[in-house]
């Protein structure tokens, strides 16, 4: 698709404030994507550029390759507006994240030559949590599994509802990501984030011991631990679609999970503000999850408002 001059003079001409000097390595990469994506993604070009560079100059002070297709994959984009926006509201950071995400779409259309596809809308849902019996009858499960398969069920489980990890989160967690303190709390820090992650406790042992296998073996992944990839699109629904509950039990969805781990908290009334911060969510979002918390029973209502002499 063809630019118009002045489109094509904000695109060749831009260069960031206060530009790094790493810009000049990354410059002609950056016009490239914009250059593809914005007639059809809609935004203004110079909003455009701005955050796409933002995207590109923090991948490469993380060591990543100068390559679009590794800027833009989703575990990046996430990673990306988890670490490397925390200057900028919640709100703004979404936004970040919905642009890159168009960027991302827009140059998939346009390498298969097709007509960008018709903008499509839905509800904004969240994902419905496992029951407590359900999410009890997986865990058994899956310490009925044999050898590799029960290690990656139990890491699956334990890092997205005994953690809340995202999908591509947990598939980057290493056994050097994971803190035992004398106690026994687990402490997880996934790459490019830093926010604070404590795994609950029904869960400590089993994220401990697949740590302490994980550094056995040369410090490798927790989930899956013996490919040669750091993600791959299916990671998680490729292994979940062949190891399948047993039973009446539900699918395993690290969705689903991670779900189950907000609304637990958030069923514990633990301060809003907390468990946003350890989700990499704003307060705000929190609210899709509140009709899956069960109202509290009147006596222990009483106790939270009146409080203590």
């Amino acid at each position: 698709m063809t630019l118009d001059p002045g489109t094509s003079a904000k695109i060749t001409g831009y260069r960031p404030r206060s530009a790094p000097p790493e810009w000049d390595l990354l410059a002609g990469h950056v016009r490239t994507v914009v250059a593809a994506s914005a007639p059809m993604t809609g935004h203004r070009v110079e909003r455009l550029l701005h955050v796409v560079a933002r995207l590109a100059i923090w991948c490469h002070r993380r060591g990543l390759p100068a390559d679009a297709e590794i800027w833009l994959r989703h575990e990046t984009i996430d990673a990306f507006v988890l670490a490397g926006c925390t200057d900028l509201s919640p709100h703004s950071a979404q936004t970040y994240r919905s642009w890159l995400r168009q960027v991302r779409a827009a140059l998939a259309w346009a390498e298969r030559g097709e007509a960008p596809p018709a903008a499509m809308t839905a509800p904004n849902r969240p994902t419905a949590p496992y029951t407590r019996p359900e999410l009890a009858g997986l865990l058994e499960w899956a310490r009925s599994l044999r050898a590799q398969a029960r290690c990656d069920a139990l890491a699956l489980i334990g890092l997205a509802a005994g953690c809340g990890l995202a999908p591509g989160e947990l598939a980057a967690v290493r056994g050097t990501h994971l803190r035992i303190l004398a106690d026994g709390t687990v402490v997880i820090a996934p790459p490019g984030t830093t926010r604070l992650i404590v795994a609950r406790a029904a869960y400590e042992d089993h994220l401990a011991a697949a740590a302490r296998s994980a550094l056995a073996g040369g410090d490798r992944y927790l989930f899956r631990p013996g490919r040669t990839v750091a993600y791959a699109k299916n990671l998680i629904a490729s292994w979940t679609k062949v190891h399948r509950p047993t039973g009446d039990l539900p699918p395993l969805s690290a969705r689903r999970l991670r779900a189950s781990w907000i609304v637990e908290l958030l069923t514990a009334r633990i301060d809003i503000g907390v468990v946003a911060a350890a989700a990499g969510l704003a307060p705000s979002a929190l609210a899709r999850y509140q009709h899956f918390v069960p109202p509290l029973e009147e006596h222990a209502a009483i106790e939270l408002l009146r409080g203590r002499r």
